[in-house]
């Protein structure tokens, strides 16, 4: 899913870099018109793949992935953390687009996204609100966007713990408190809450956050744990673990790069 934004965003890079490098854009002109025929091909069969998907999502369900061996479509609820990734690629989609597709689309998922505002048992209130309104308001702000993205921001604020100095990602039956890298990605809803209301606690919430992992979830060679789990009595941390990598002391790749996007948003 990913692929169509990397490659929006390399488009315009593109763009930027042909018109002001002067004399290098005779050397990199040939390569950068064969670069973007082959982007705007990508772009366009991304239309084409969104608009038949689209008819085969049952009612607010959101696309999760297909098994071709079966030709299985899975989808889920408005609660999975990749929800608004959907709406997402569709808004990036239409933004790059000579016209617009899937407006009504994109109307229809967010009648139902919208209830997630509220959602106060998860961590990823960053992918599923900021991915999907976020762009929406990006794009075209509106009083109802920003409504629905501070009431995001509440919900996951509502998970700050100034003991442990960390939003708690995964929620436990004893007293642990599970913080995964993978945070790192929802903060930029808080950066946003905090320039649009002017209450500077978004931003704190946000920094505590981040110094915390920083100072807790790194290793001395700067590769990362995946999974911190602080006592939610003391702060104190109690394991250095992995849920989806190799094993506790290996570099999960896909938590390496959370990190590294989480910082450079900071």
């Amino acid at each position: 899913m990913r692929t169509f934004l990397e490659s929006i965003i390399i488009k315009k890079c593109l763009k930027n870099l042909l018109i002001r490098s002067g004399a290098a854009f005779l050397f990199v002109s040939c390569a950068g018109n064969k670069l973007e025929k082959q982007i705007d091909f990508a772009l366009n069969r991304g239309v084409n793949q969104y608009s038949y998907m689209m008819k085969k999502l049952p009612e607010n369900r959101y696309p999760k992935t297909y098994f071709a061996d079966k030709q299985k479509f899975e989808t889920s609820k408005s609660d999975w953390w990749c929800c608004g990734f959907y709406p997402g690629i569709l808004i990036y989609l239409d933004e790059s687009a000579k016209k617009p597709v899937f407006e009504k689309e994109i109307d229809r998922v967010f009648q139902d996204l919208k209830k997630e505002q509220f959602n106060k048992t998860t961590h990823d209130l960053g992918f599923m609100m900021f991915c999907s309104f976020g762009n929406a308001n990006r794009l075209n702000p509106s009083p109802e966007y920003a409504e629905i993205l501070m009431n995001s921001a509440k919900s996951l604020t509502s998970r700050f713990d100034e003991k442990v100095g960390c939003i708690k990602s995964w929620d436990a039956k004893d007293d642990s408190y599970l913080v995964i890298i993978d945070n790192m990605m929802n903060l930029e809803l808080l950066f946003w809450a905090s320039e649009y209301s002017g209450d500077k606690s978004y931003y704190d919430i946000a920094v505590t956050h981040a110094n915390t992992t920083l100072k807790n979830h790194f290793r001395p060679d700067f590769s990362s744990y995946h999974v911190i789990n602080y006592n939610s009595k003391t702060g104190e941390i109690k394991q250095k673990k992995t849920a989806q990598g190799y094993a506790d002391e290996s570099a999960w790749a896909r938590g390496q790069a959370w990190g590294l996007y989480g910082y450079i948003v900071m």
